[in-house]
């Protein structure tokens, strides 16, 4: 397996260097900066450096994987200039045990994703990357269990990782190359199933004081817990165990106890029983799971930190415990005695208000997967949930302040975003967490959406006439179709109100589906939904009409200066519709130079950008994205024109531009960043090898108030908004 040289996570091989690129990078062409929210995904591991003070590593399960910087009080990414958009799964981690400035990665995101062991000499801020043949599942069930790579403390130019499929796999070269460890008994279950995964091996620990090493199978029928006590020559299975659990994750502590944790299944979700057991230095292998009452709350166990200075202290976390909600153990005798640490625990959340989710106070968290303890500081513990990473200094004492520790750390998916003509500069749409009005981009929002208070928001309008009318479409969890899924506002989102067609029935419409995109008119007095029946309102929801001509399921664009206009695009019949009466009705337009063949401009589902977007600086200017190609009408859709020929864009959006005739348009084009300034007459790239997010982008706007602003919403990097260099 062939070693590839990453600068600054840019793939750039040696044998490729131009002579100009050999002088030095050229100057970035724009300043790129995270819109902040502060955390708000799945982090399914945290590990501490054992050899240097203040140092530790998160992996995120679609963001990458990020370093603390004890002295700075921040969070750095470490994967945003890769290309490979599979490496943002991050798989398992591992600092050096000797070496403080080397740290290991394992990548990839899903099993059909190209996979890579990465190793650091400068803790994360260079990668050396090697291709592997086992495949992995970053962002797949069993992405909490782990770590599965490990580097021998004793040895550590060794290391070991336990896959999902194939065995357990050596290397002797510090990840130069890799083997299957025909040493181990269990070869892995083989290639899983379309839409399926396997654990595999959960989990493998060095002991640093012996040569024993621990490895947890987590397959059904075949899971357990083996041990080597030479350095892995030879492997014994463990007799014992909780019968029809697996083990998930494992400890040491200073002693040389072993604390596992064991669930009947593998989570984030469907996890409803678990135990804890410790084996002993003499070889004593027993229960001491916290709560083993009959009426213990359904749900497992899976994080698990100790002291590796003291005997008996370790911690350990519940997982899928929805009710009465998860919560954190602690023991400081080996198991025999264990404190429930939730009723102890307060949490400030003033740095991330989201987290509050509409309650006077945050809930301790869900799919506490991470748990870590600082190896220098048995006061500092943290824990990852599944929206945020939480920390205290106050392990040991009877009463735990718990703060996020998320600062540097945007870890979301990014569904819609829209920059409206007043009021706040952006409103974004959430995966997970519904969206936000940012009216400071470098602080967090003081909360998500509320009432209705969706999961996902699909889409985002924007009266571009009154500005600070919005209206959003959205849906809810499976189970939570009472919420509404569509709402407006005209205070700039400050407060939103709930909207339903007569057509919403509990989830059951397009409506409460979310695949019921809503739209506004530029006086901000219509709205338009796109539903089963195309329908309107004049009167904020208290009466509906039908619209005419438009079958349903259909996208409304509305012009952005007159309220009169509006369009869609139709197709199945391959066509453009167009009202020139407030949306009342639409008749087909005989357009000229239109995209041959409108089918391409299908939304592909309901997260989807819209392929028509009016220009907010002129009536009548419309940009059509159909299949790569760009279209614009300055005509209201009489006649067309393909705009930048040379690129195939995925996405667009419109910015302010020298003049009305003249918009800013902003592309994703073959997983680069492009500008045009003028209207599609000149464009240029403005990414840079330092930002490329592994081209995991979902929507892209510019700033219509702003010249030269953009907003990018990535696909587990949370947004980013770029400026102009100099």
């Amino acid at each position: 397996m062939a070693l590839r040289s990453i600068v600054l996570g840019a793939v750039l091989a040696f044998a490729s260097l131009t002579p100009a690129a050999a002088r030095g990078p050229a100057p970035a062409p724009y300043r790129w900066t995270n819109v902040t929210v502060g955390g708000g995904g799945f982090a399914p591991g945290i590990v501490f450096s054992p050899v240097k003070r203040g140092l530790a590593y998160l992996r995120t399960d679609m963001g990458g994987a990020y370093r603390w910087e004890d002295r700075a009080g921040v969070w750095v990414p470490l994967m945003d200039g890769f290309a490979q958009g599979s490496f943002f799964g991050v798989e398992s981690i591992a600092p050096d045990p000797v070496d403080a400035d080397r740290v290991y990665a394992a990548v990839g995101m899903y099993t059909r994703d190209p996979a890579a062991i990465l190793r650091s000499d400068d803790r994360g801020a260079h990668w050396t990357v090697v291709p592997v043949p086992f495949r992995m599942g970053g962002n797949e069930p069993g992405r909490g269990l782990g770590e599965r790579l490990a580097v021998d403390p004793r040895h550590p130019r060794s290391l070991l990782f336990g896959s999902r499929h194939d065995g357990l796999w050596r290397s002797d070269d510090a990840g130069g190359h890799w083997r299957r460890d025909t040493a181990f008994p269990y070869a892995g279950a083989g290639p899983a199933a379309p839409r399926t995964t396997h654990p595999g091996i959960a989990f493998v620990l060095f002991d640093p004081a012996s040569p024993r090493i621990f490895a947890g199978i987590a397959d059904a029928g075949e899971a357990g817990l083996l041990q080597s006590n030479d350095d892995g020559a030879h492997w014994t299975r463990l007799t014992g165990g909780p019968e029809g659990l697996v083990p998930v994750k494992a400890a040491l502590d200073g002693a040389g106890r072993l604390y596992v944790t064991w669930a009947d299944g593998i989570g984030p979700s469907g996890v409803t029983r678990g135990a804890i057991w410790a084996l002993e230095r003499s070889g004593a292998f027993h229960d001491i799971t916290p709560d083993r009452s009959p009426g213990a709350p359904p749900g497992g166990y899976i994080g698990i930190a100790a002291d590796p200075a003291s005997d008996g202290v370790a911690y350990a976390s519940t997982f899928n415990r929805w009710k009465p909600g998860d919560t954190l153990w602690r023991t400081a005798d080996g198991g025999r005695h264990w404190t429930d640490l939730g009723p102890r625990s307060r949490r400030d959340t003033s740095a991330t208000p989201f987290l509050n989710w509409g309650r006077p106070e945050a809930a301790l968290g869900h799919w506490i997967a991470g748990l870590a303890l600082d190896p220098f500081d048995p006061g500092r513990l943290a824990y990852t949930t599944g929206d945020t990473v939480y920390v205290t200094n106050d392990a040991p004492k009877p009463a735990l302040l718990w703060t996020p520790w998320t600062k540097g750390v945007e870890q979301t998916a990014i569904i819609t975003l829209t920059s409206p003509t007043a009021g706040a500069p952006l409103v974004s749409g959430f995966g997970d967490l519904g969206g936000f009005v940012h009216r400071d981009l470098g602080r967090s929002p003081p909360g998500m959406f509320l009432s209705p208070r969706n999961t996902n928001t699909n889409t985002l309008d924007y009266a571009g006439r009154a500005g600070l009318v919005l209206v959003r479409s959205g849906n809810v969890h499976d189970g939570q179709e009472i919420e509404a899924g569509l709402g407006w506002s005209d205070d700039g989102g400050a407060s939103w109100h709930e909207l339903r067609t007569p057509l919403w029935s509990e989830g059951h419409s397009l409506e409460g589906q979310g695949r019921a995109p809503i739209t506004v008119s530029a006086d901000g007095r219509r709205f338009f939904v796109g539903a089963e029946q195309p329908m309107l309102t004049d009167d904020r929801g208290r009466s509906w009409r039908t619209i005419m001509g438009l079958p349903g399921k259909l996208r409304i664009v509305a012009d952005k200066v007159d309220p009169r206009r509006a369009w869609a695009i139709d197709p199945d019949a391959r066509r453009l519709l167009a009202s020139n009466d407030g949306g009342e009705h639409f008749a087909a337009v005989a357009a000229s130079g239109l995209c041959p063949d409108l089918a391409l401009a299908r939304p592909s589902n309901r997260e989807s950008q819209p392929a028509l977007v009016a220009s907010p600086f002129a009536s009548g200017d419309l940009f059509l994205l159909c299949g790569p190609a760009l279209y614009r009408s300055r005509d209201a859709g009489q006649h067309f024109a393909r705009v930048a020929p040379g690129l195939d864009i995925s996405l667009f959006g419109l910015g302010l531009g020298p003049d009305a005739a003249h918009p800013a348009i902003y592309a994703v084009a073959k997983g680069a960043i492009w500008r045009s300034p003028d209207g599609g007459a000149r464009w240029s790239r403005i990414d840079d090898a330092q930002h490329r997010w592994g081209g995991r982008f979902r929507v892209i706007s510019g700033d219509p108030r702003r010249r030269g602003r953009v907003y990018l919403g990535t696909d587990g990097r949370g947004i980013f908004y770029g400026d102009p260099a100099g």
